[in-house]
């Protein structure tokens, strides 16, 4: 799943281990996240999308065609 949490992140000069901590995650989470190998849950796509104030499908989308 394509994210956009990166530039997110770095919009607002958060570190890695910042996000993590806000949303109650390891950093290795967020890494994970941001290099696209892990889709997140439907709770944390939540939680994130209202850290940032966006909606969940302002940050993630999916890949390839939902046909």
């Amino acid at each position: 799943m394509k994210n956009r949490l990166r530039v997110l992140r770095a919009e607002q000069d958060w570190s890695q281990a910042e996000l993590a901590g806000r949303l109650g995650v390891s950093r290795q989470t967020i890494n994970a996240l941001e290099g696209e190998k892990y889709d997140p849950s439907l709770p944390l796509a939540f939680k994130i999308a209202r850290l940032f104030g966006r909606p969940v499908e302002e940050i993630f989308e999916p890949d390839g065609d939902l046909r």
